[in-house]
């Protein structure tokens, strides 16, 4: 994974640290070894982020904040890949996690009606939550372990590749020795 690429899209903890609604956290945001860009740290983020985003609570960026100081994690990567579940992804992957912790637990999962309806939902909740639970943690957990996986493959992928450009380089450049 190419840092500079990370960093260029990352804010400047300063910038955090002096928003007005983030004051509670600046010892947080403050601690430099939650902004460090490194393939554990960057693979750590992955596991955190998608972790918190499949969790059907609310304030899936403080646990995901929380989450990267316990686990050494890059904070603004673990707290912006919460953002997978936005209001318009959410309804789609939590309904897919229903469906699934349903499926885990051999229960018929319920059909969205023509006219969906909070007070339909309200109605259907103690029904709901249990294969809702079941199923976002199964989820949460496969796609961290995934996403750390896969983040680490990259990185080392991306290591590799640049040190054999380096060595095609350094083969191609005339050796100092030789024009003395």
């Amino acid at each position: 994974m190419p840092r500079r690429f990370l960093q260029r899209y990352m804010p400047h903890p300063e910038t955090l640290r002096r928003q007005r609604s983030l004051r509670f956290m600046s010892h947080l945001i403050g601690n430099p070894a939650l902004w460090v860009l490194s393939r554990r740290s960057v693979a750590n983020a992955f596991s955190v982020g998608l972790f918190s985003a499949m969790l059907p609570i609310p304030f899936q960026m403080v646990v995901a904040a929380f989450g990267a100081w316990l686990a050494r994690a890059n904070l603004p990567l673990s707290v912006g890949l919460v953002w997978i579940t936005n209001p318009l992804t959410m309804p789609v992957i939590f309904y897919a996690n229903y469906r699934l912790g349903a499926w885990l637990m051999n229960t018929p999962a319920r059909e969205v009606p023509e006219r969906l309806s909070t007070r339909w939902i309200a109605e259907q909740m103690a029904d709901i939550l249990p294969a809702l639970a079941v199923g976002s943690v199964v989820t949460a957990v496969v796609l961290a372990l995934l996403g750390n996986l896969v983040i680490r493959l990259i990185w080392r992928w991306q290591v590799s590749r640049s040190w054999k450009a380096r060595r095609r380089r350094r083969r191609k450049a005339p050796c100092d020795k030789d024009l003395r």
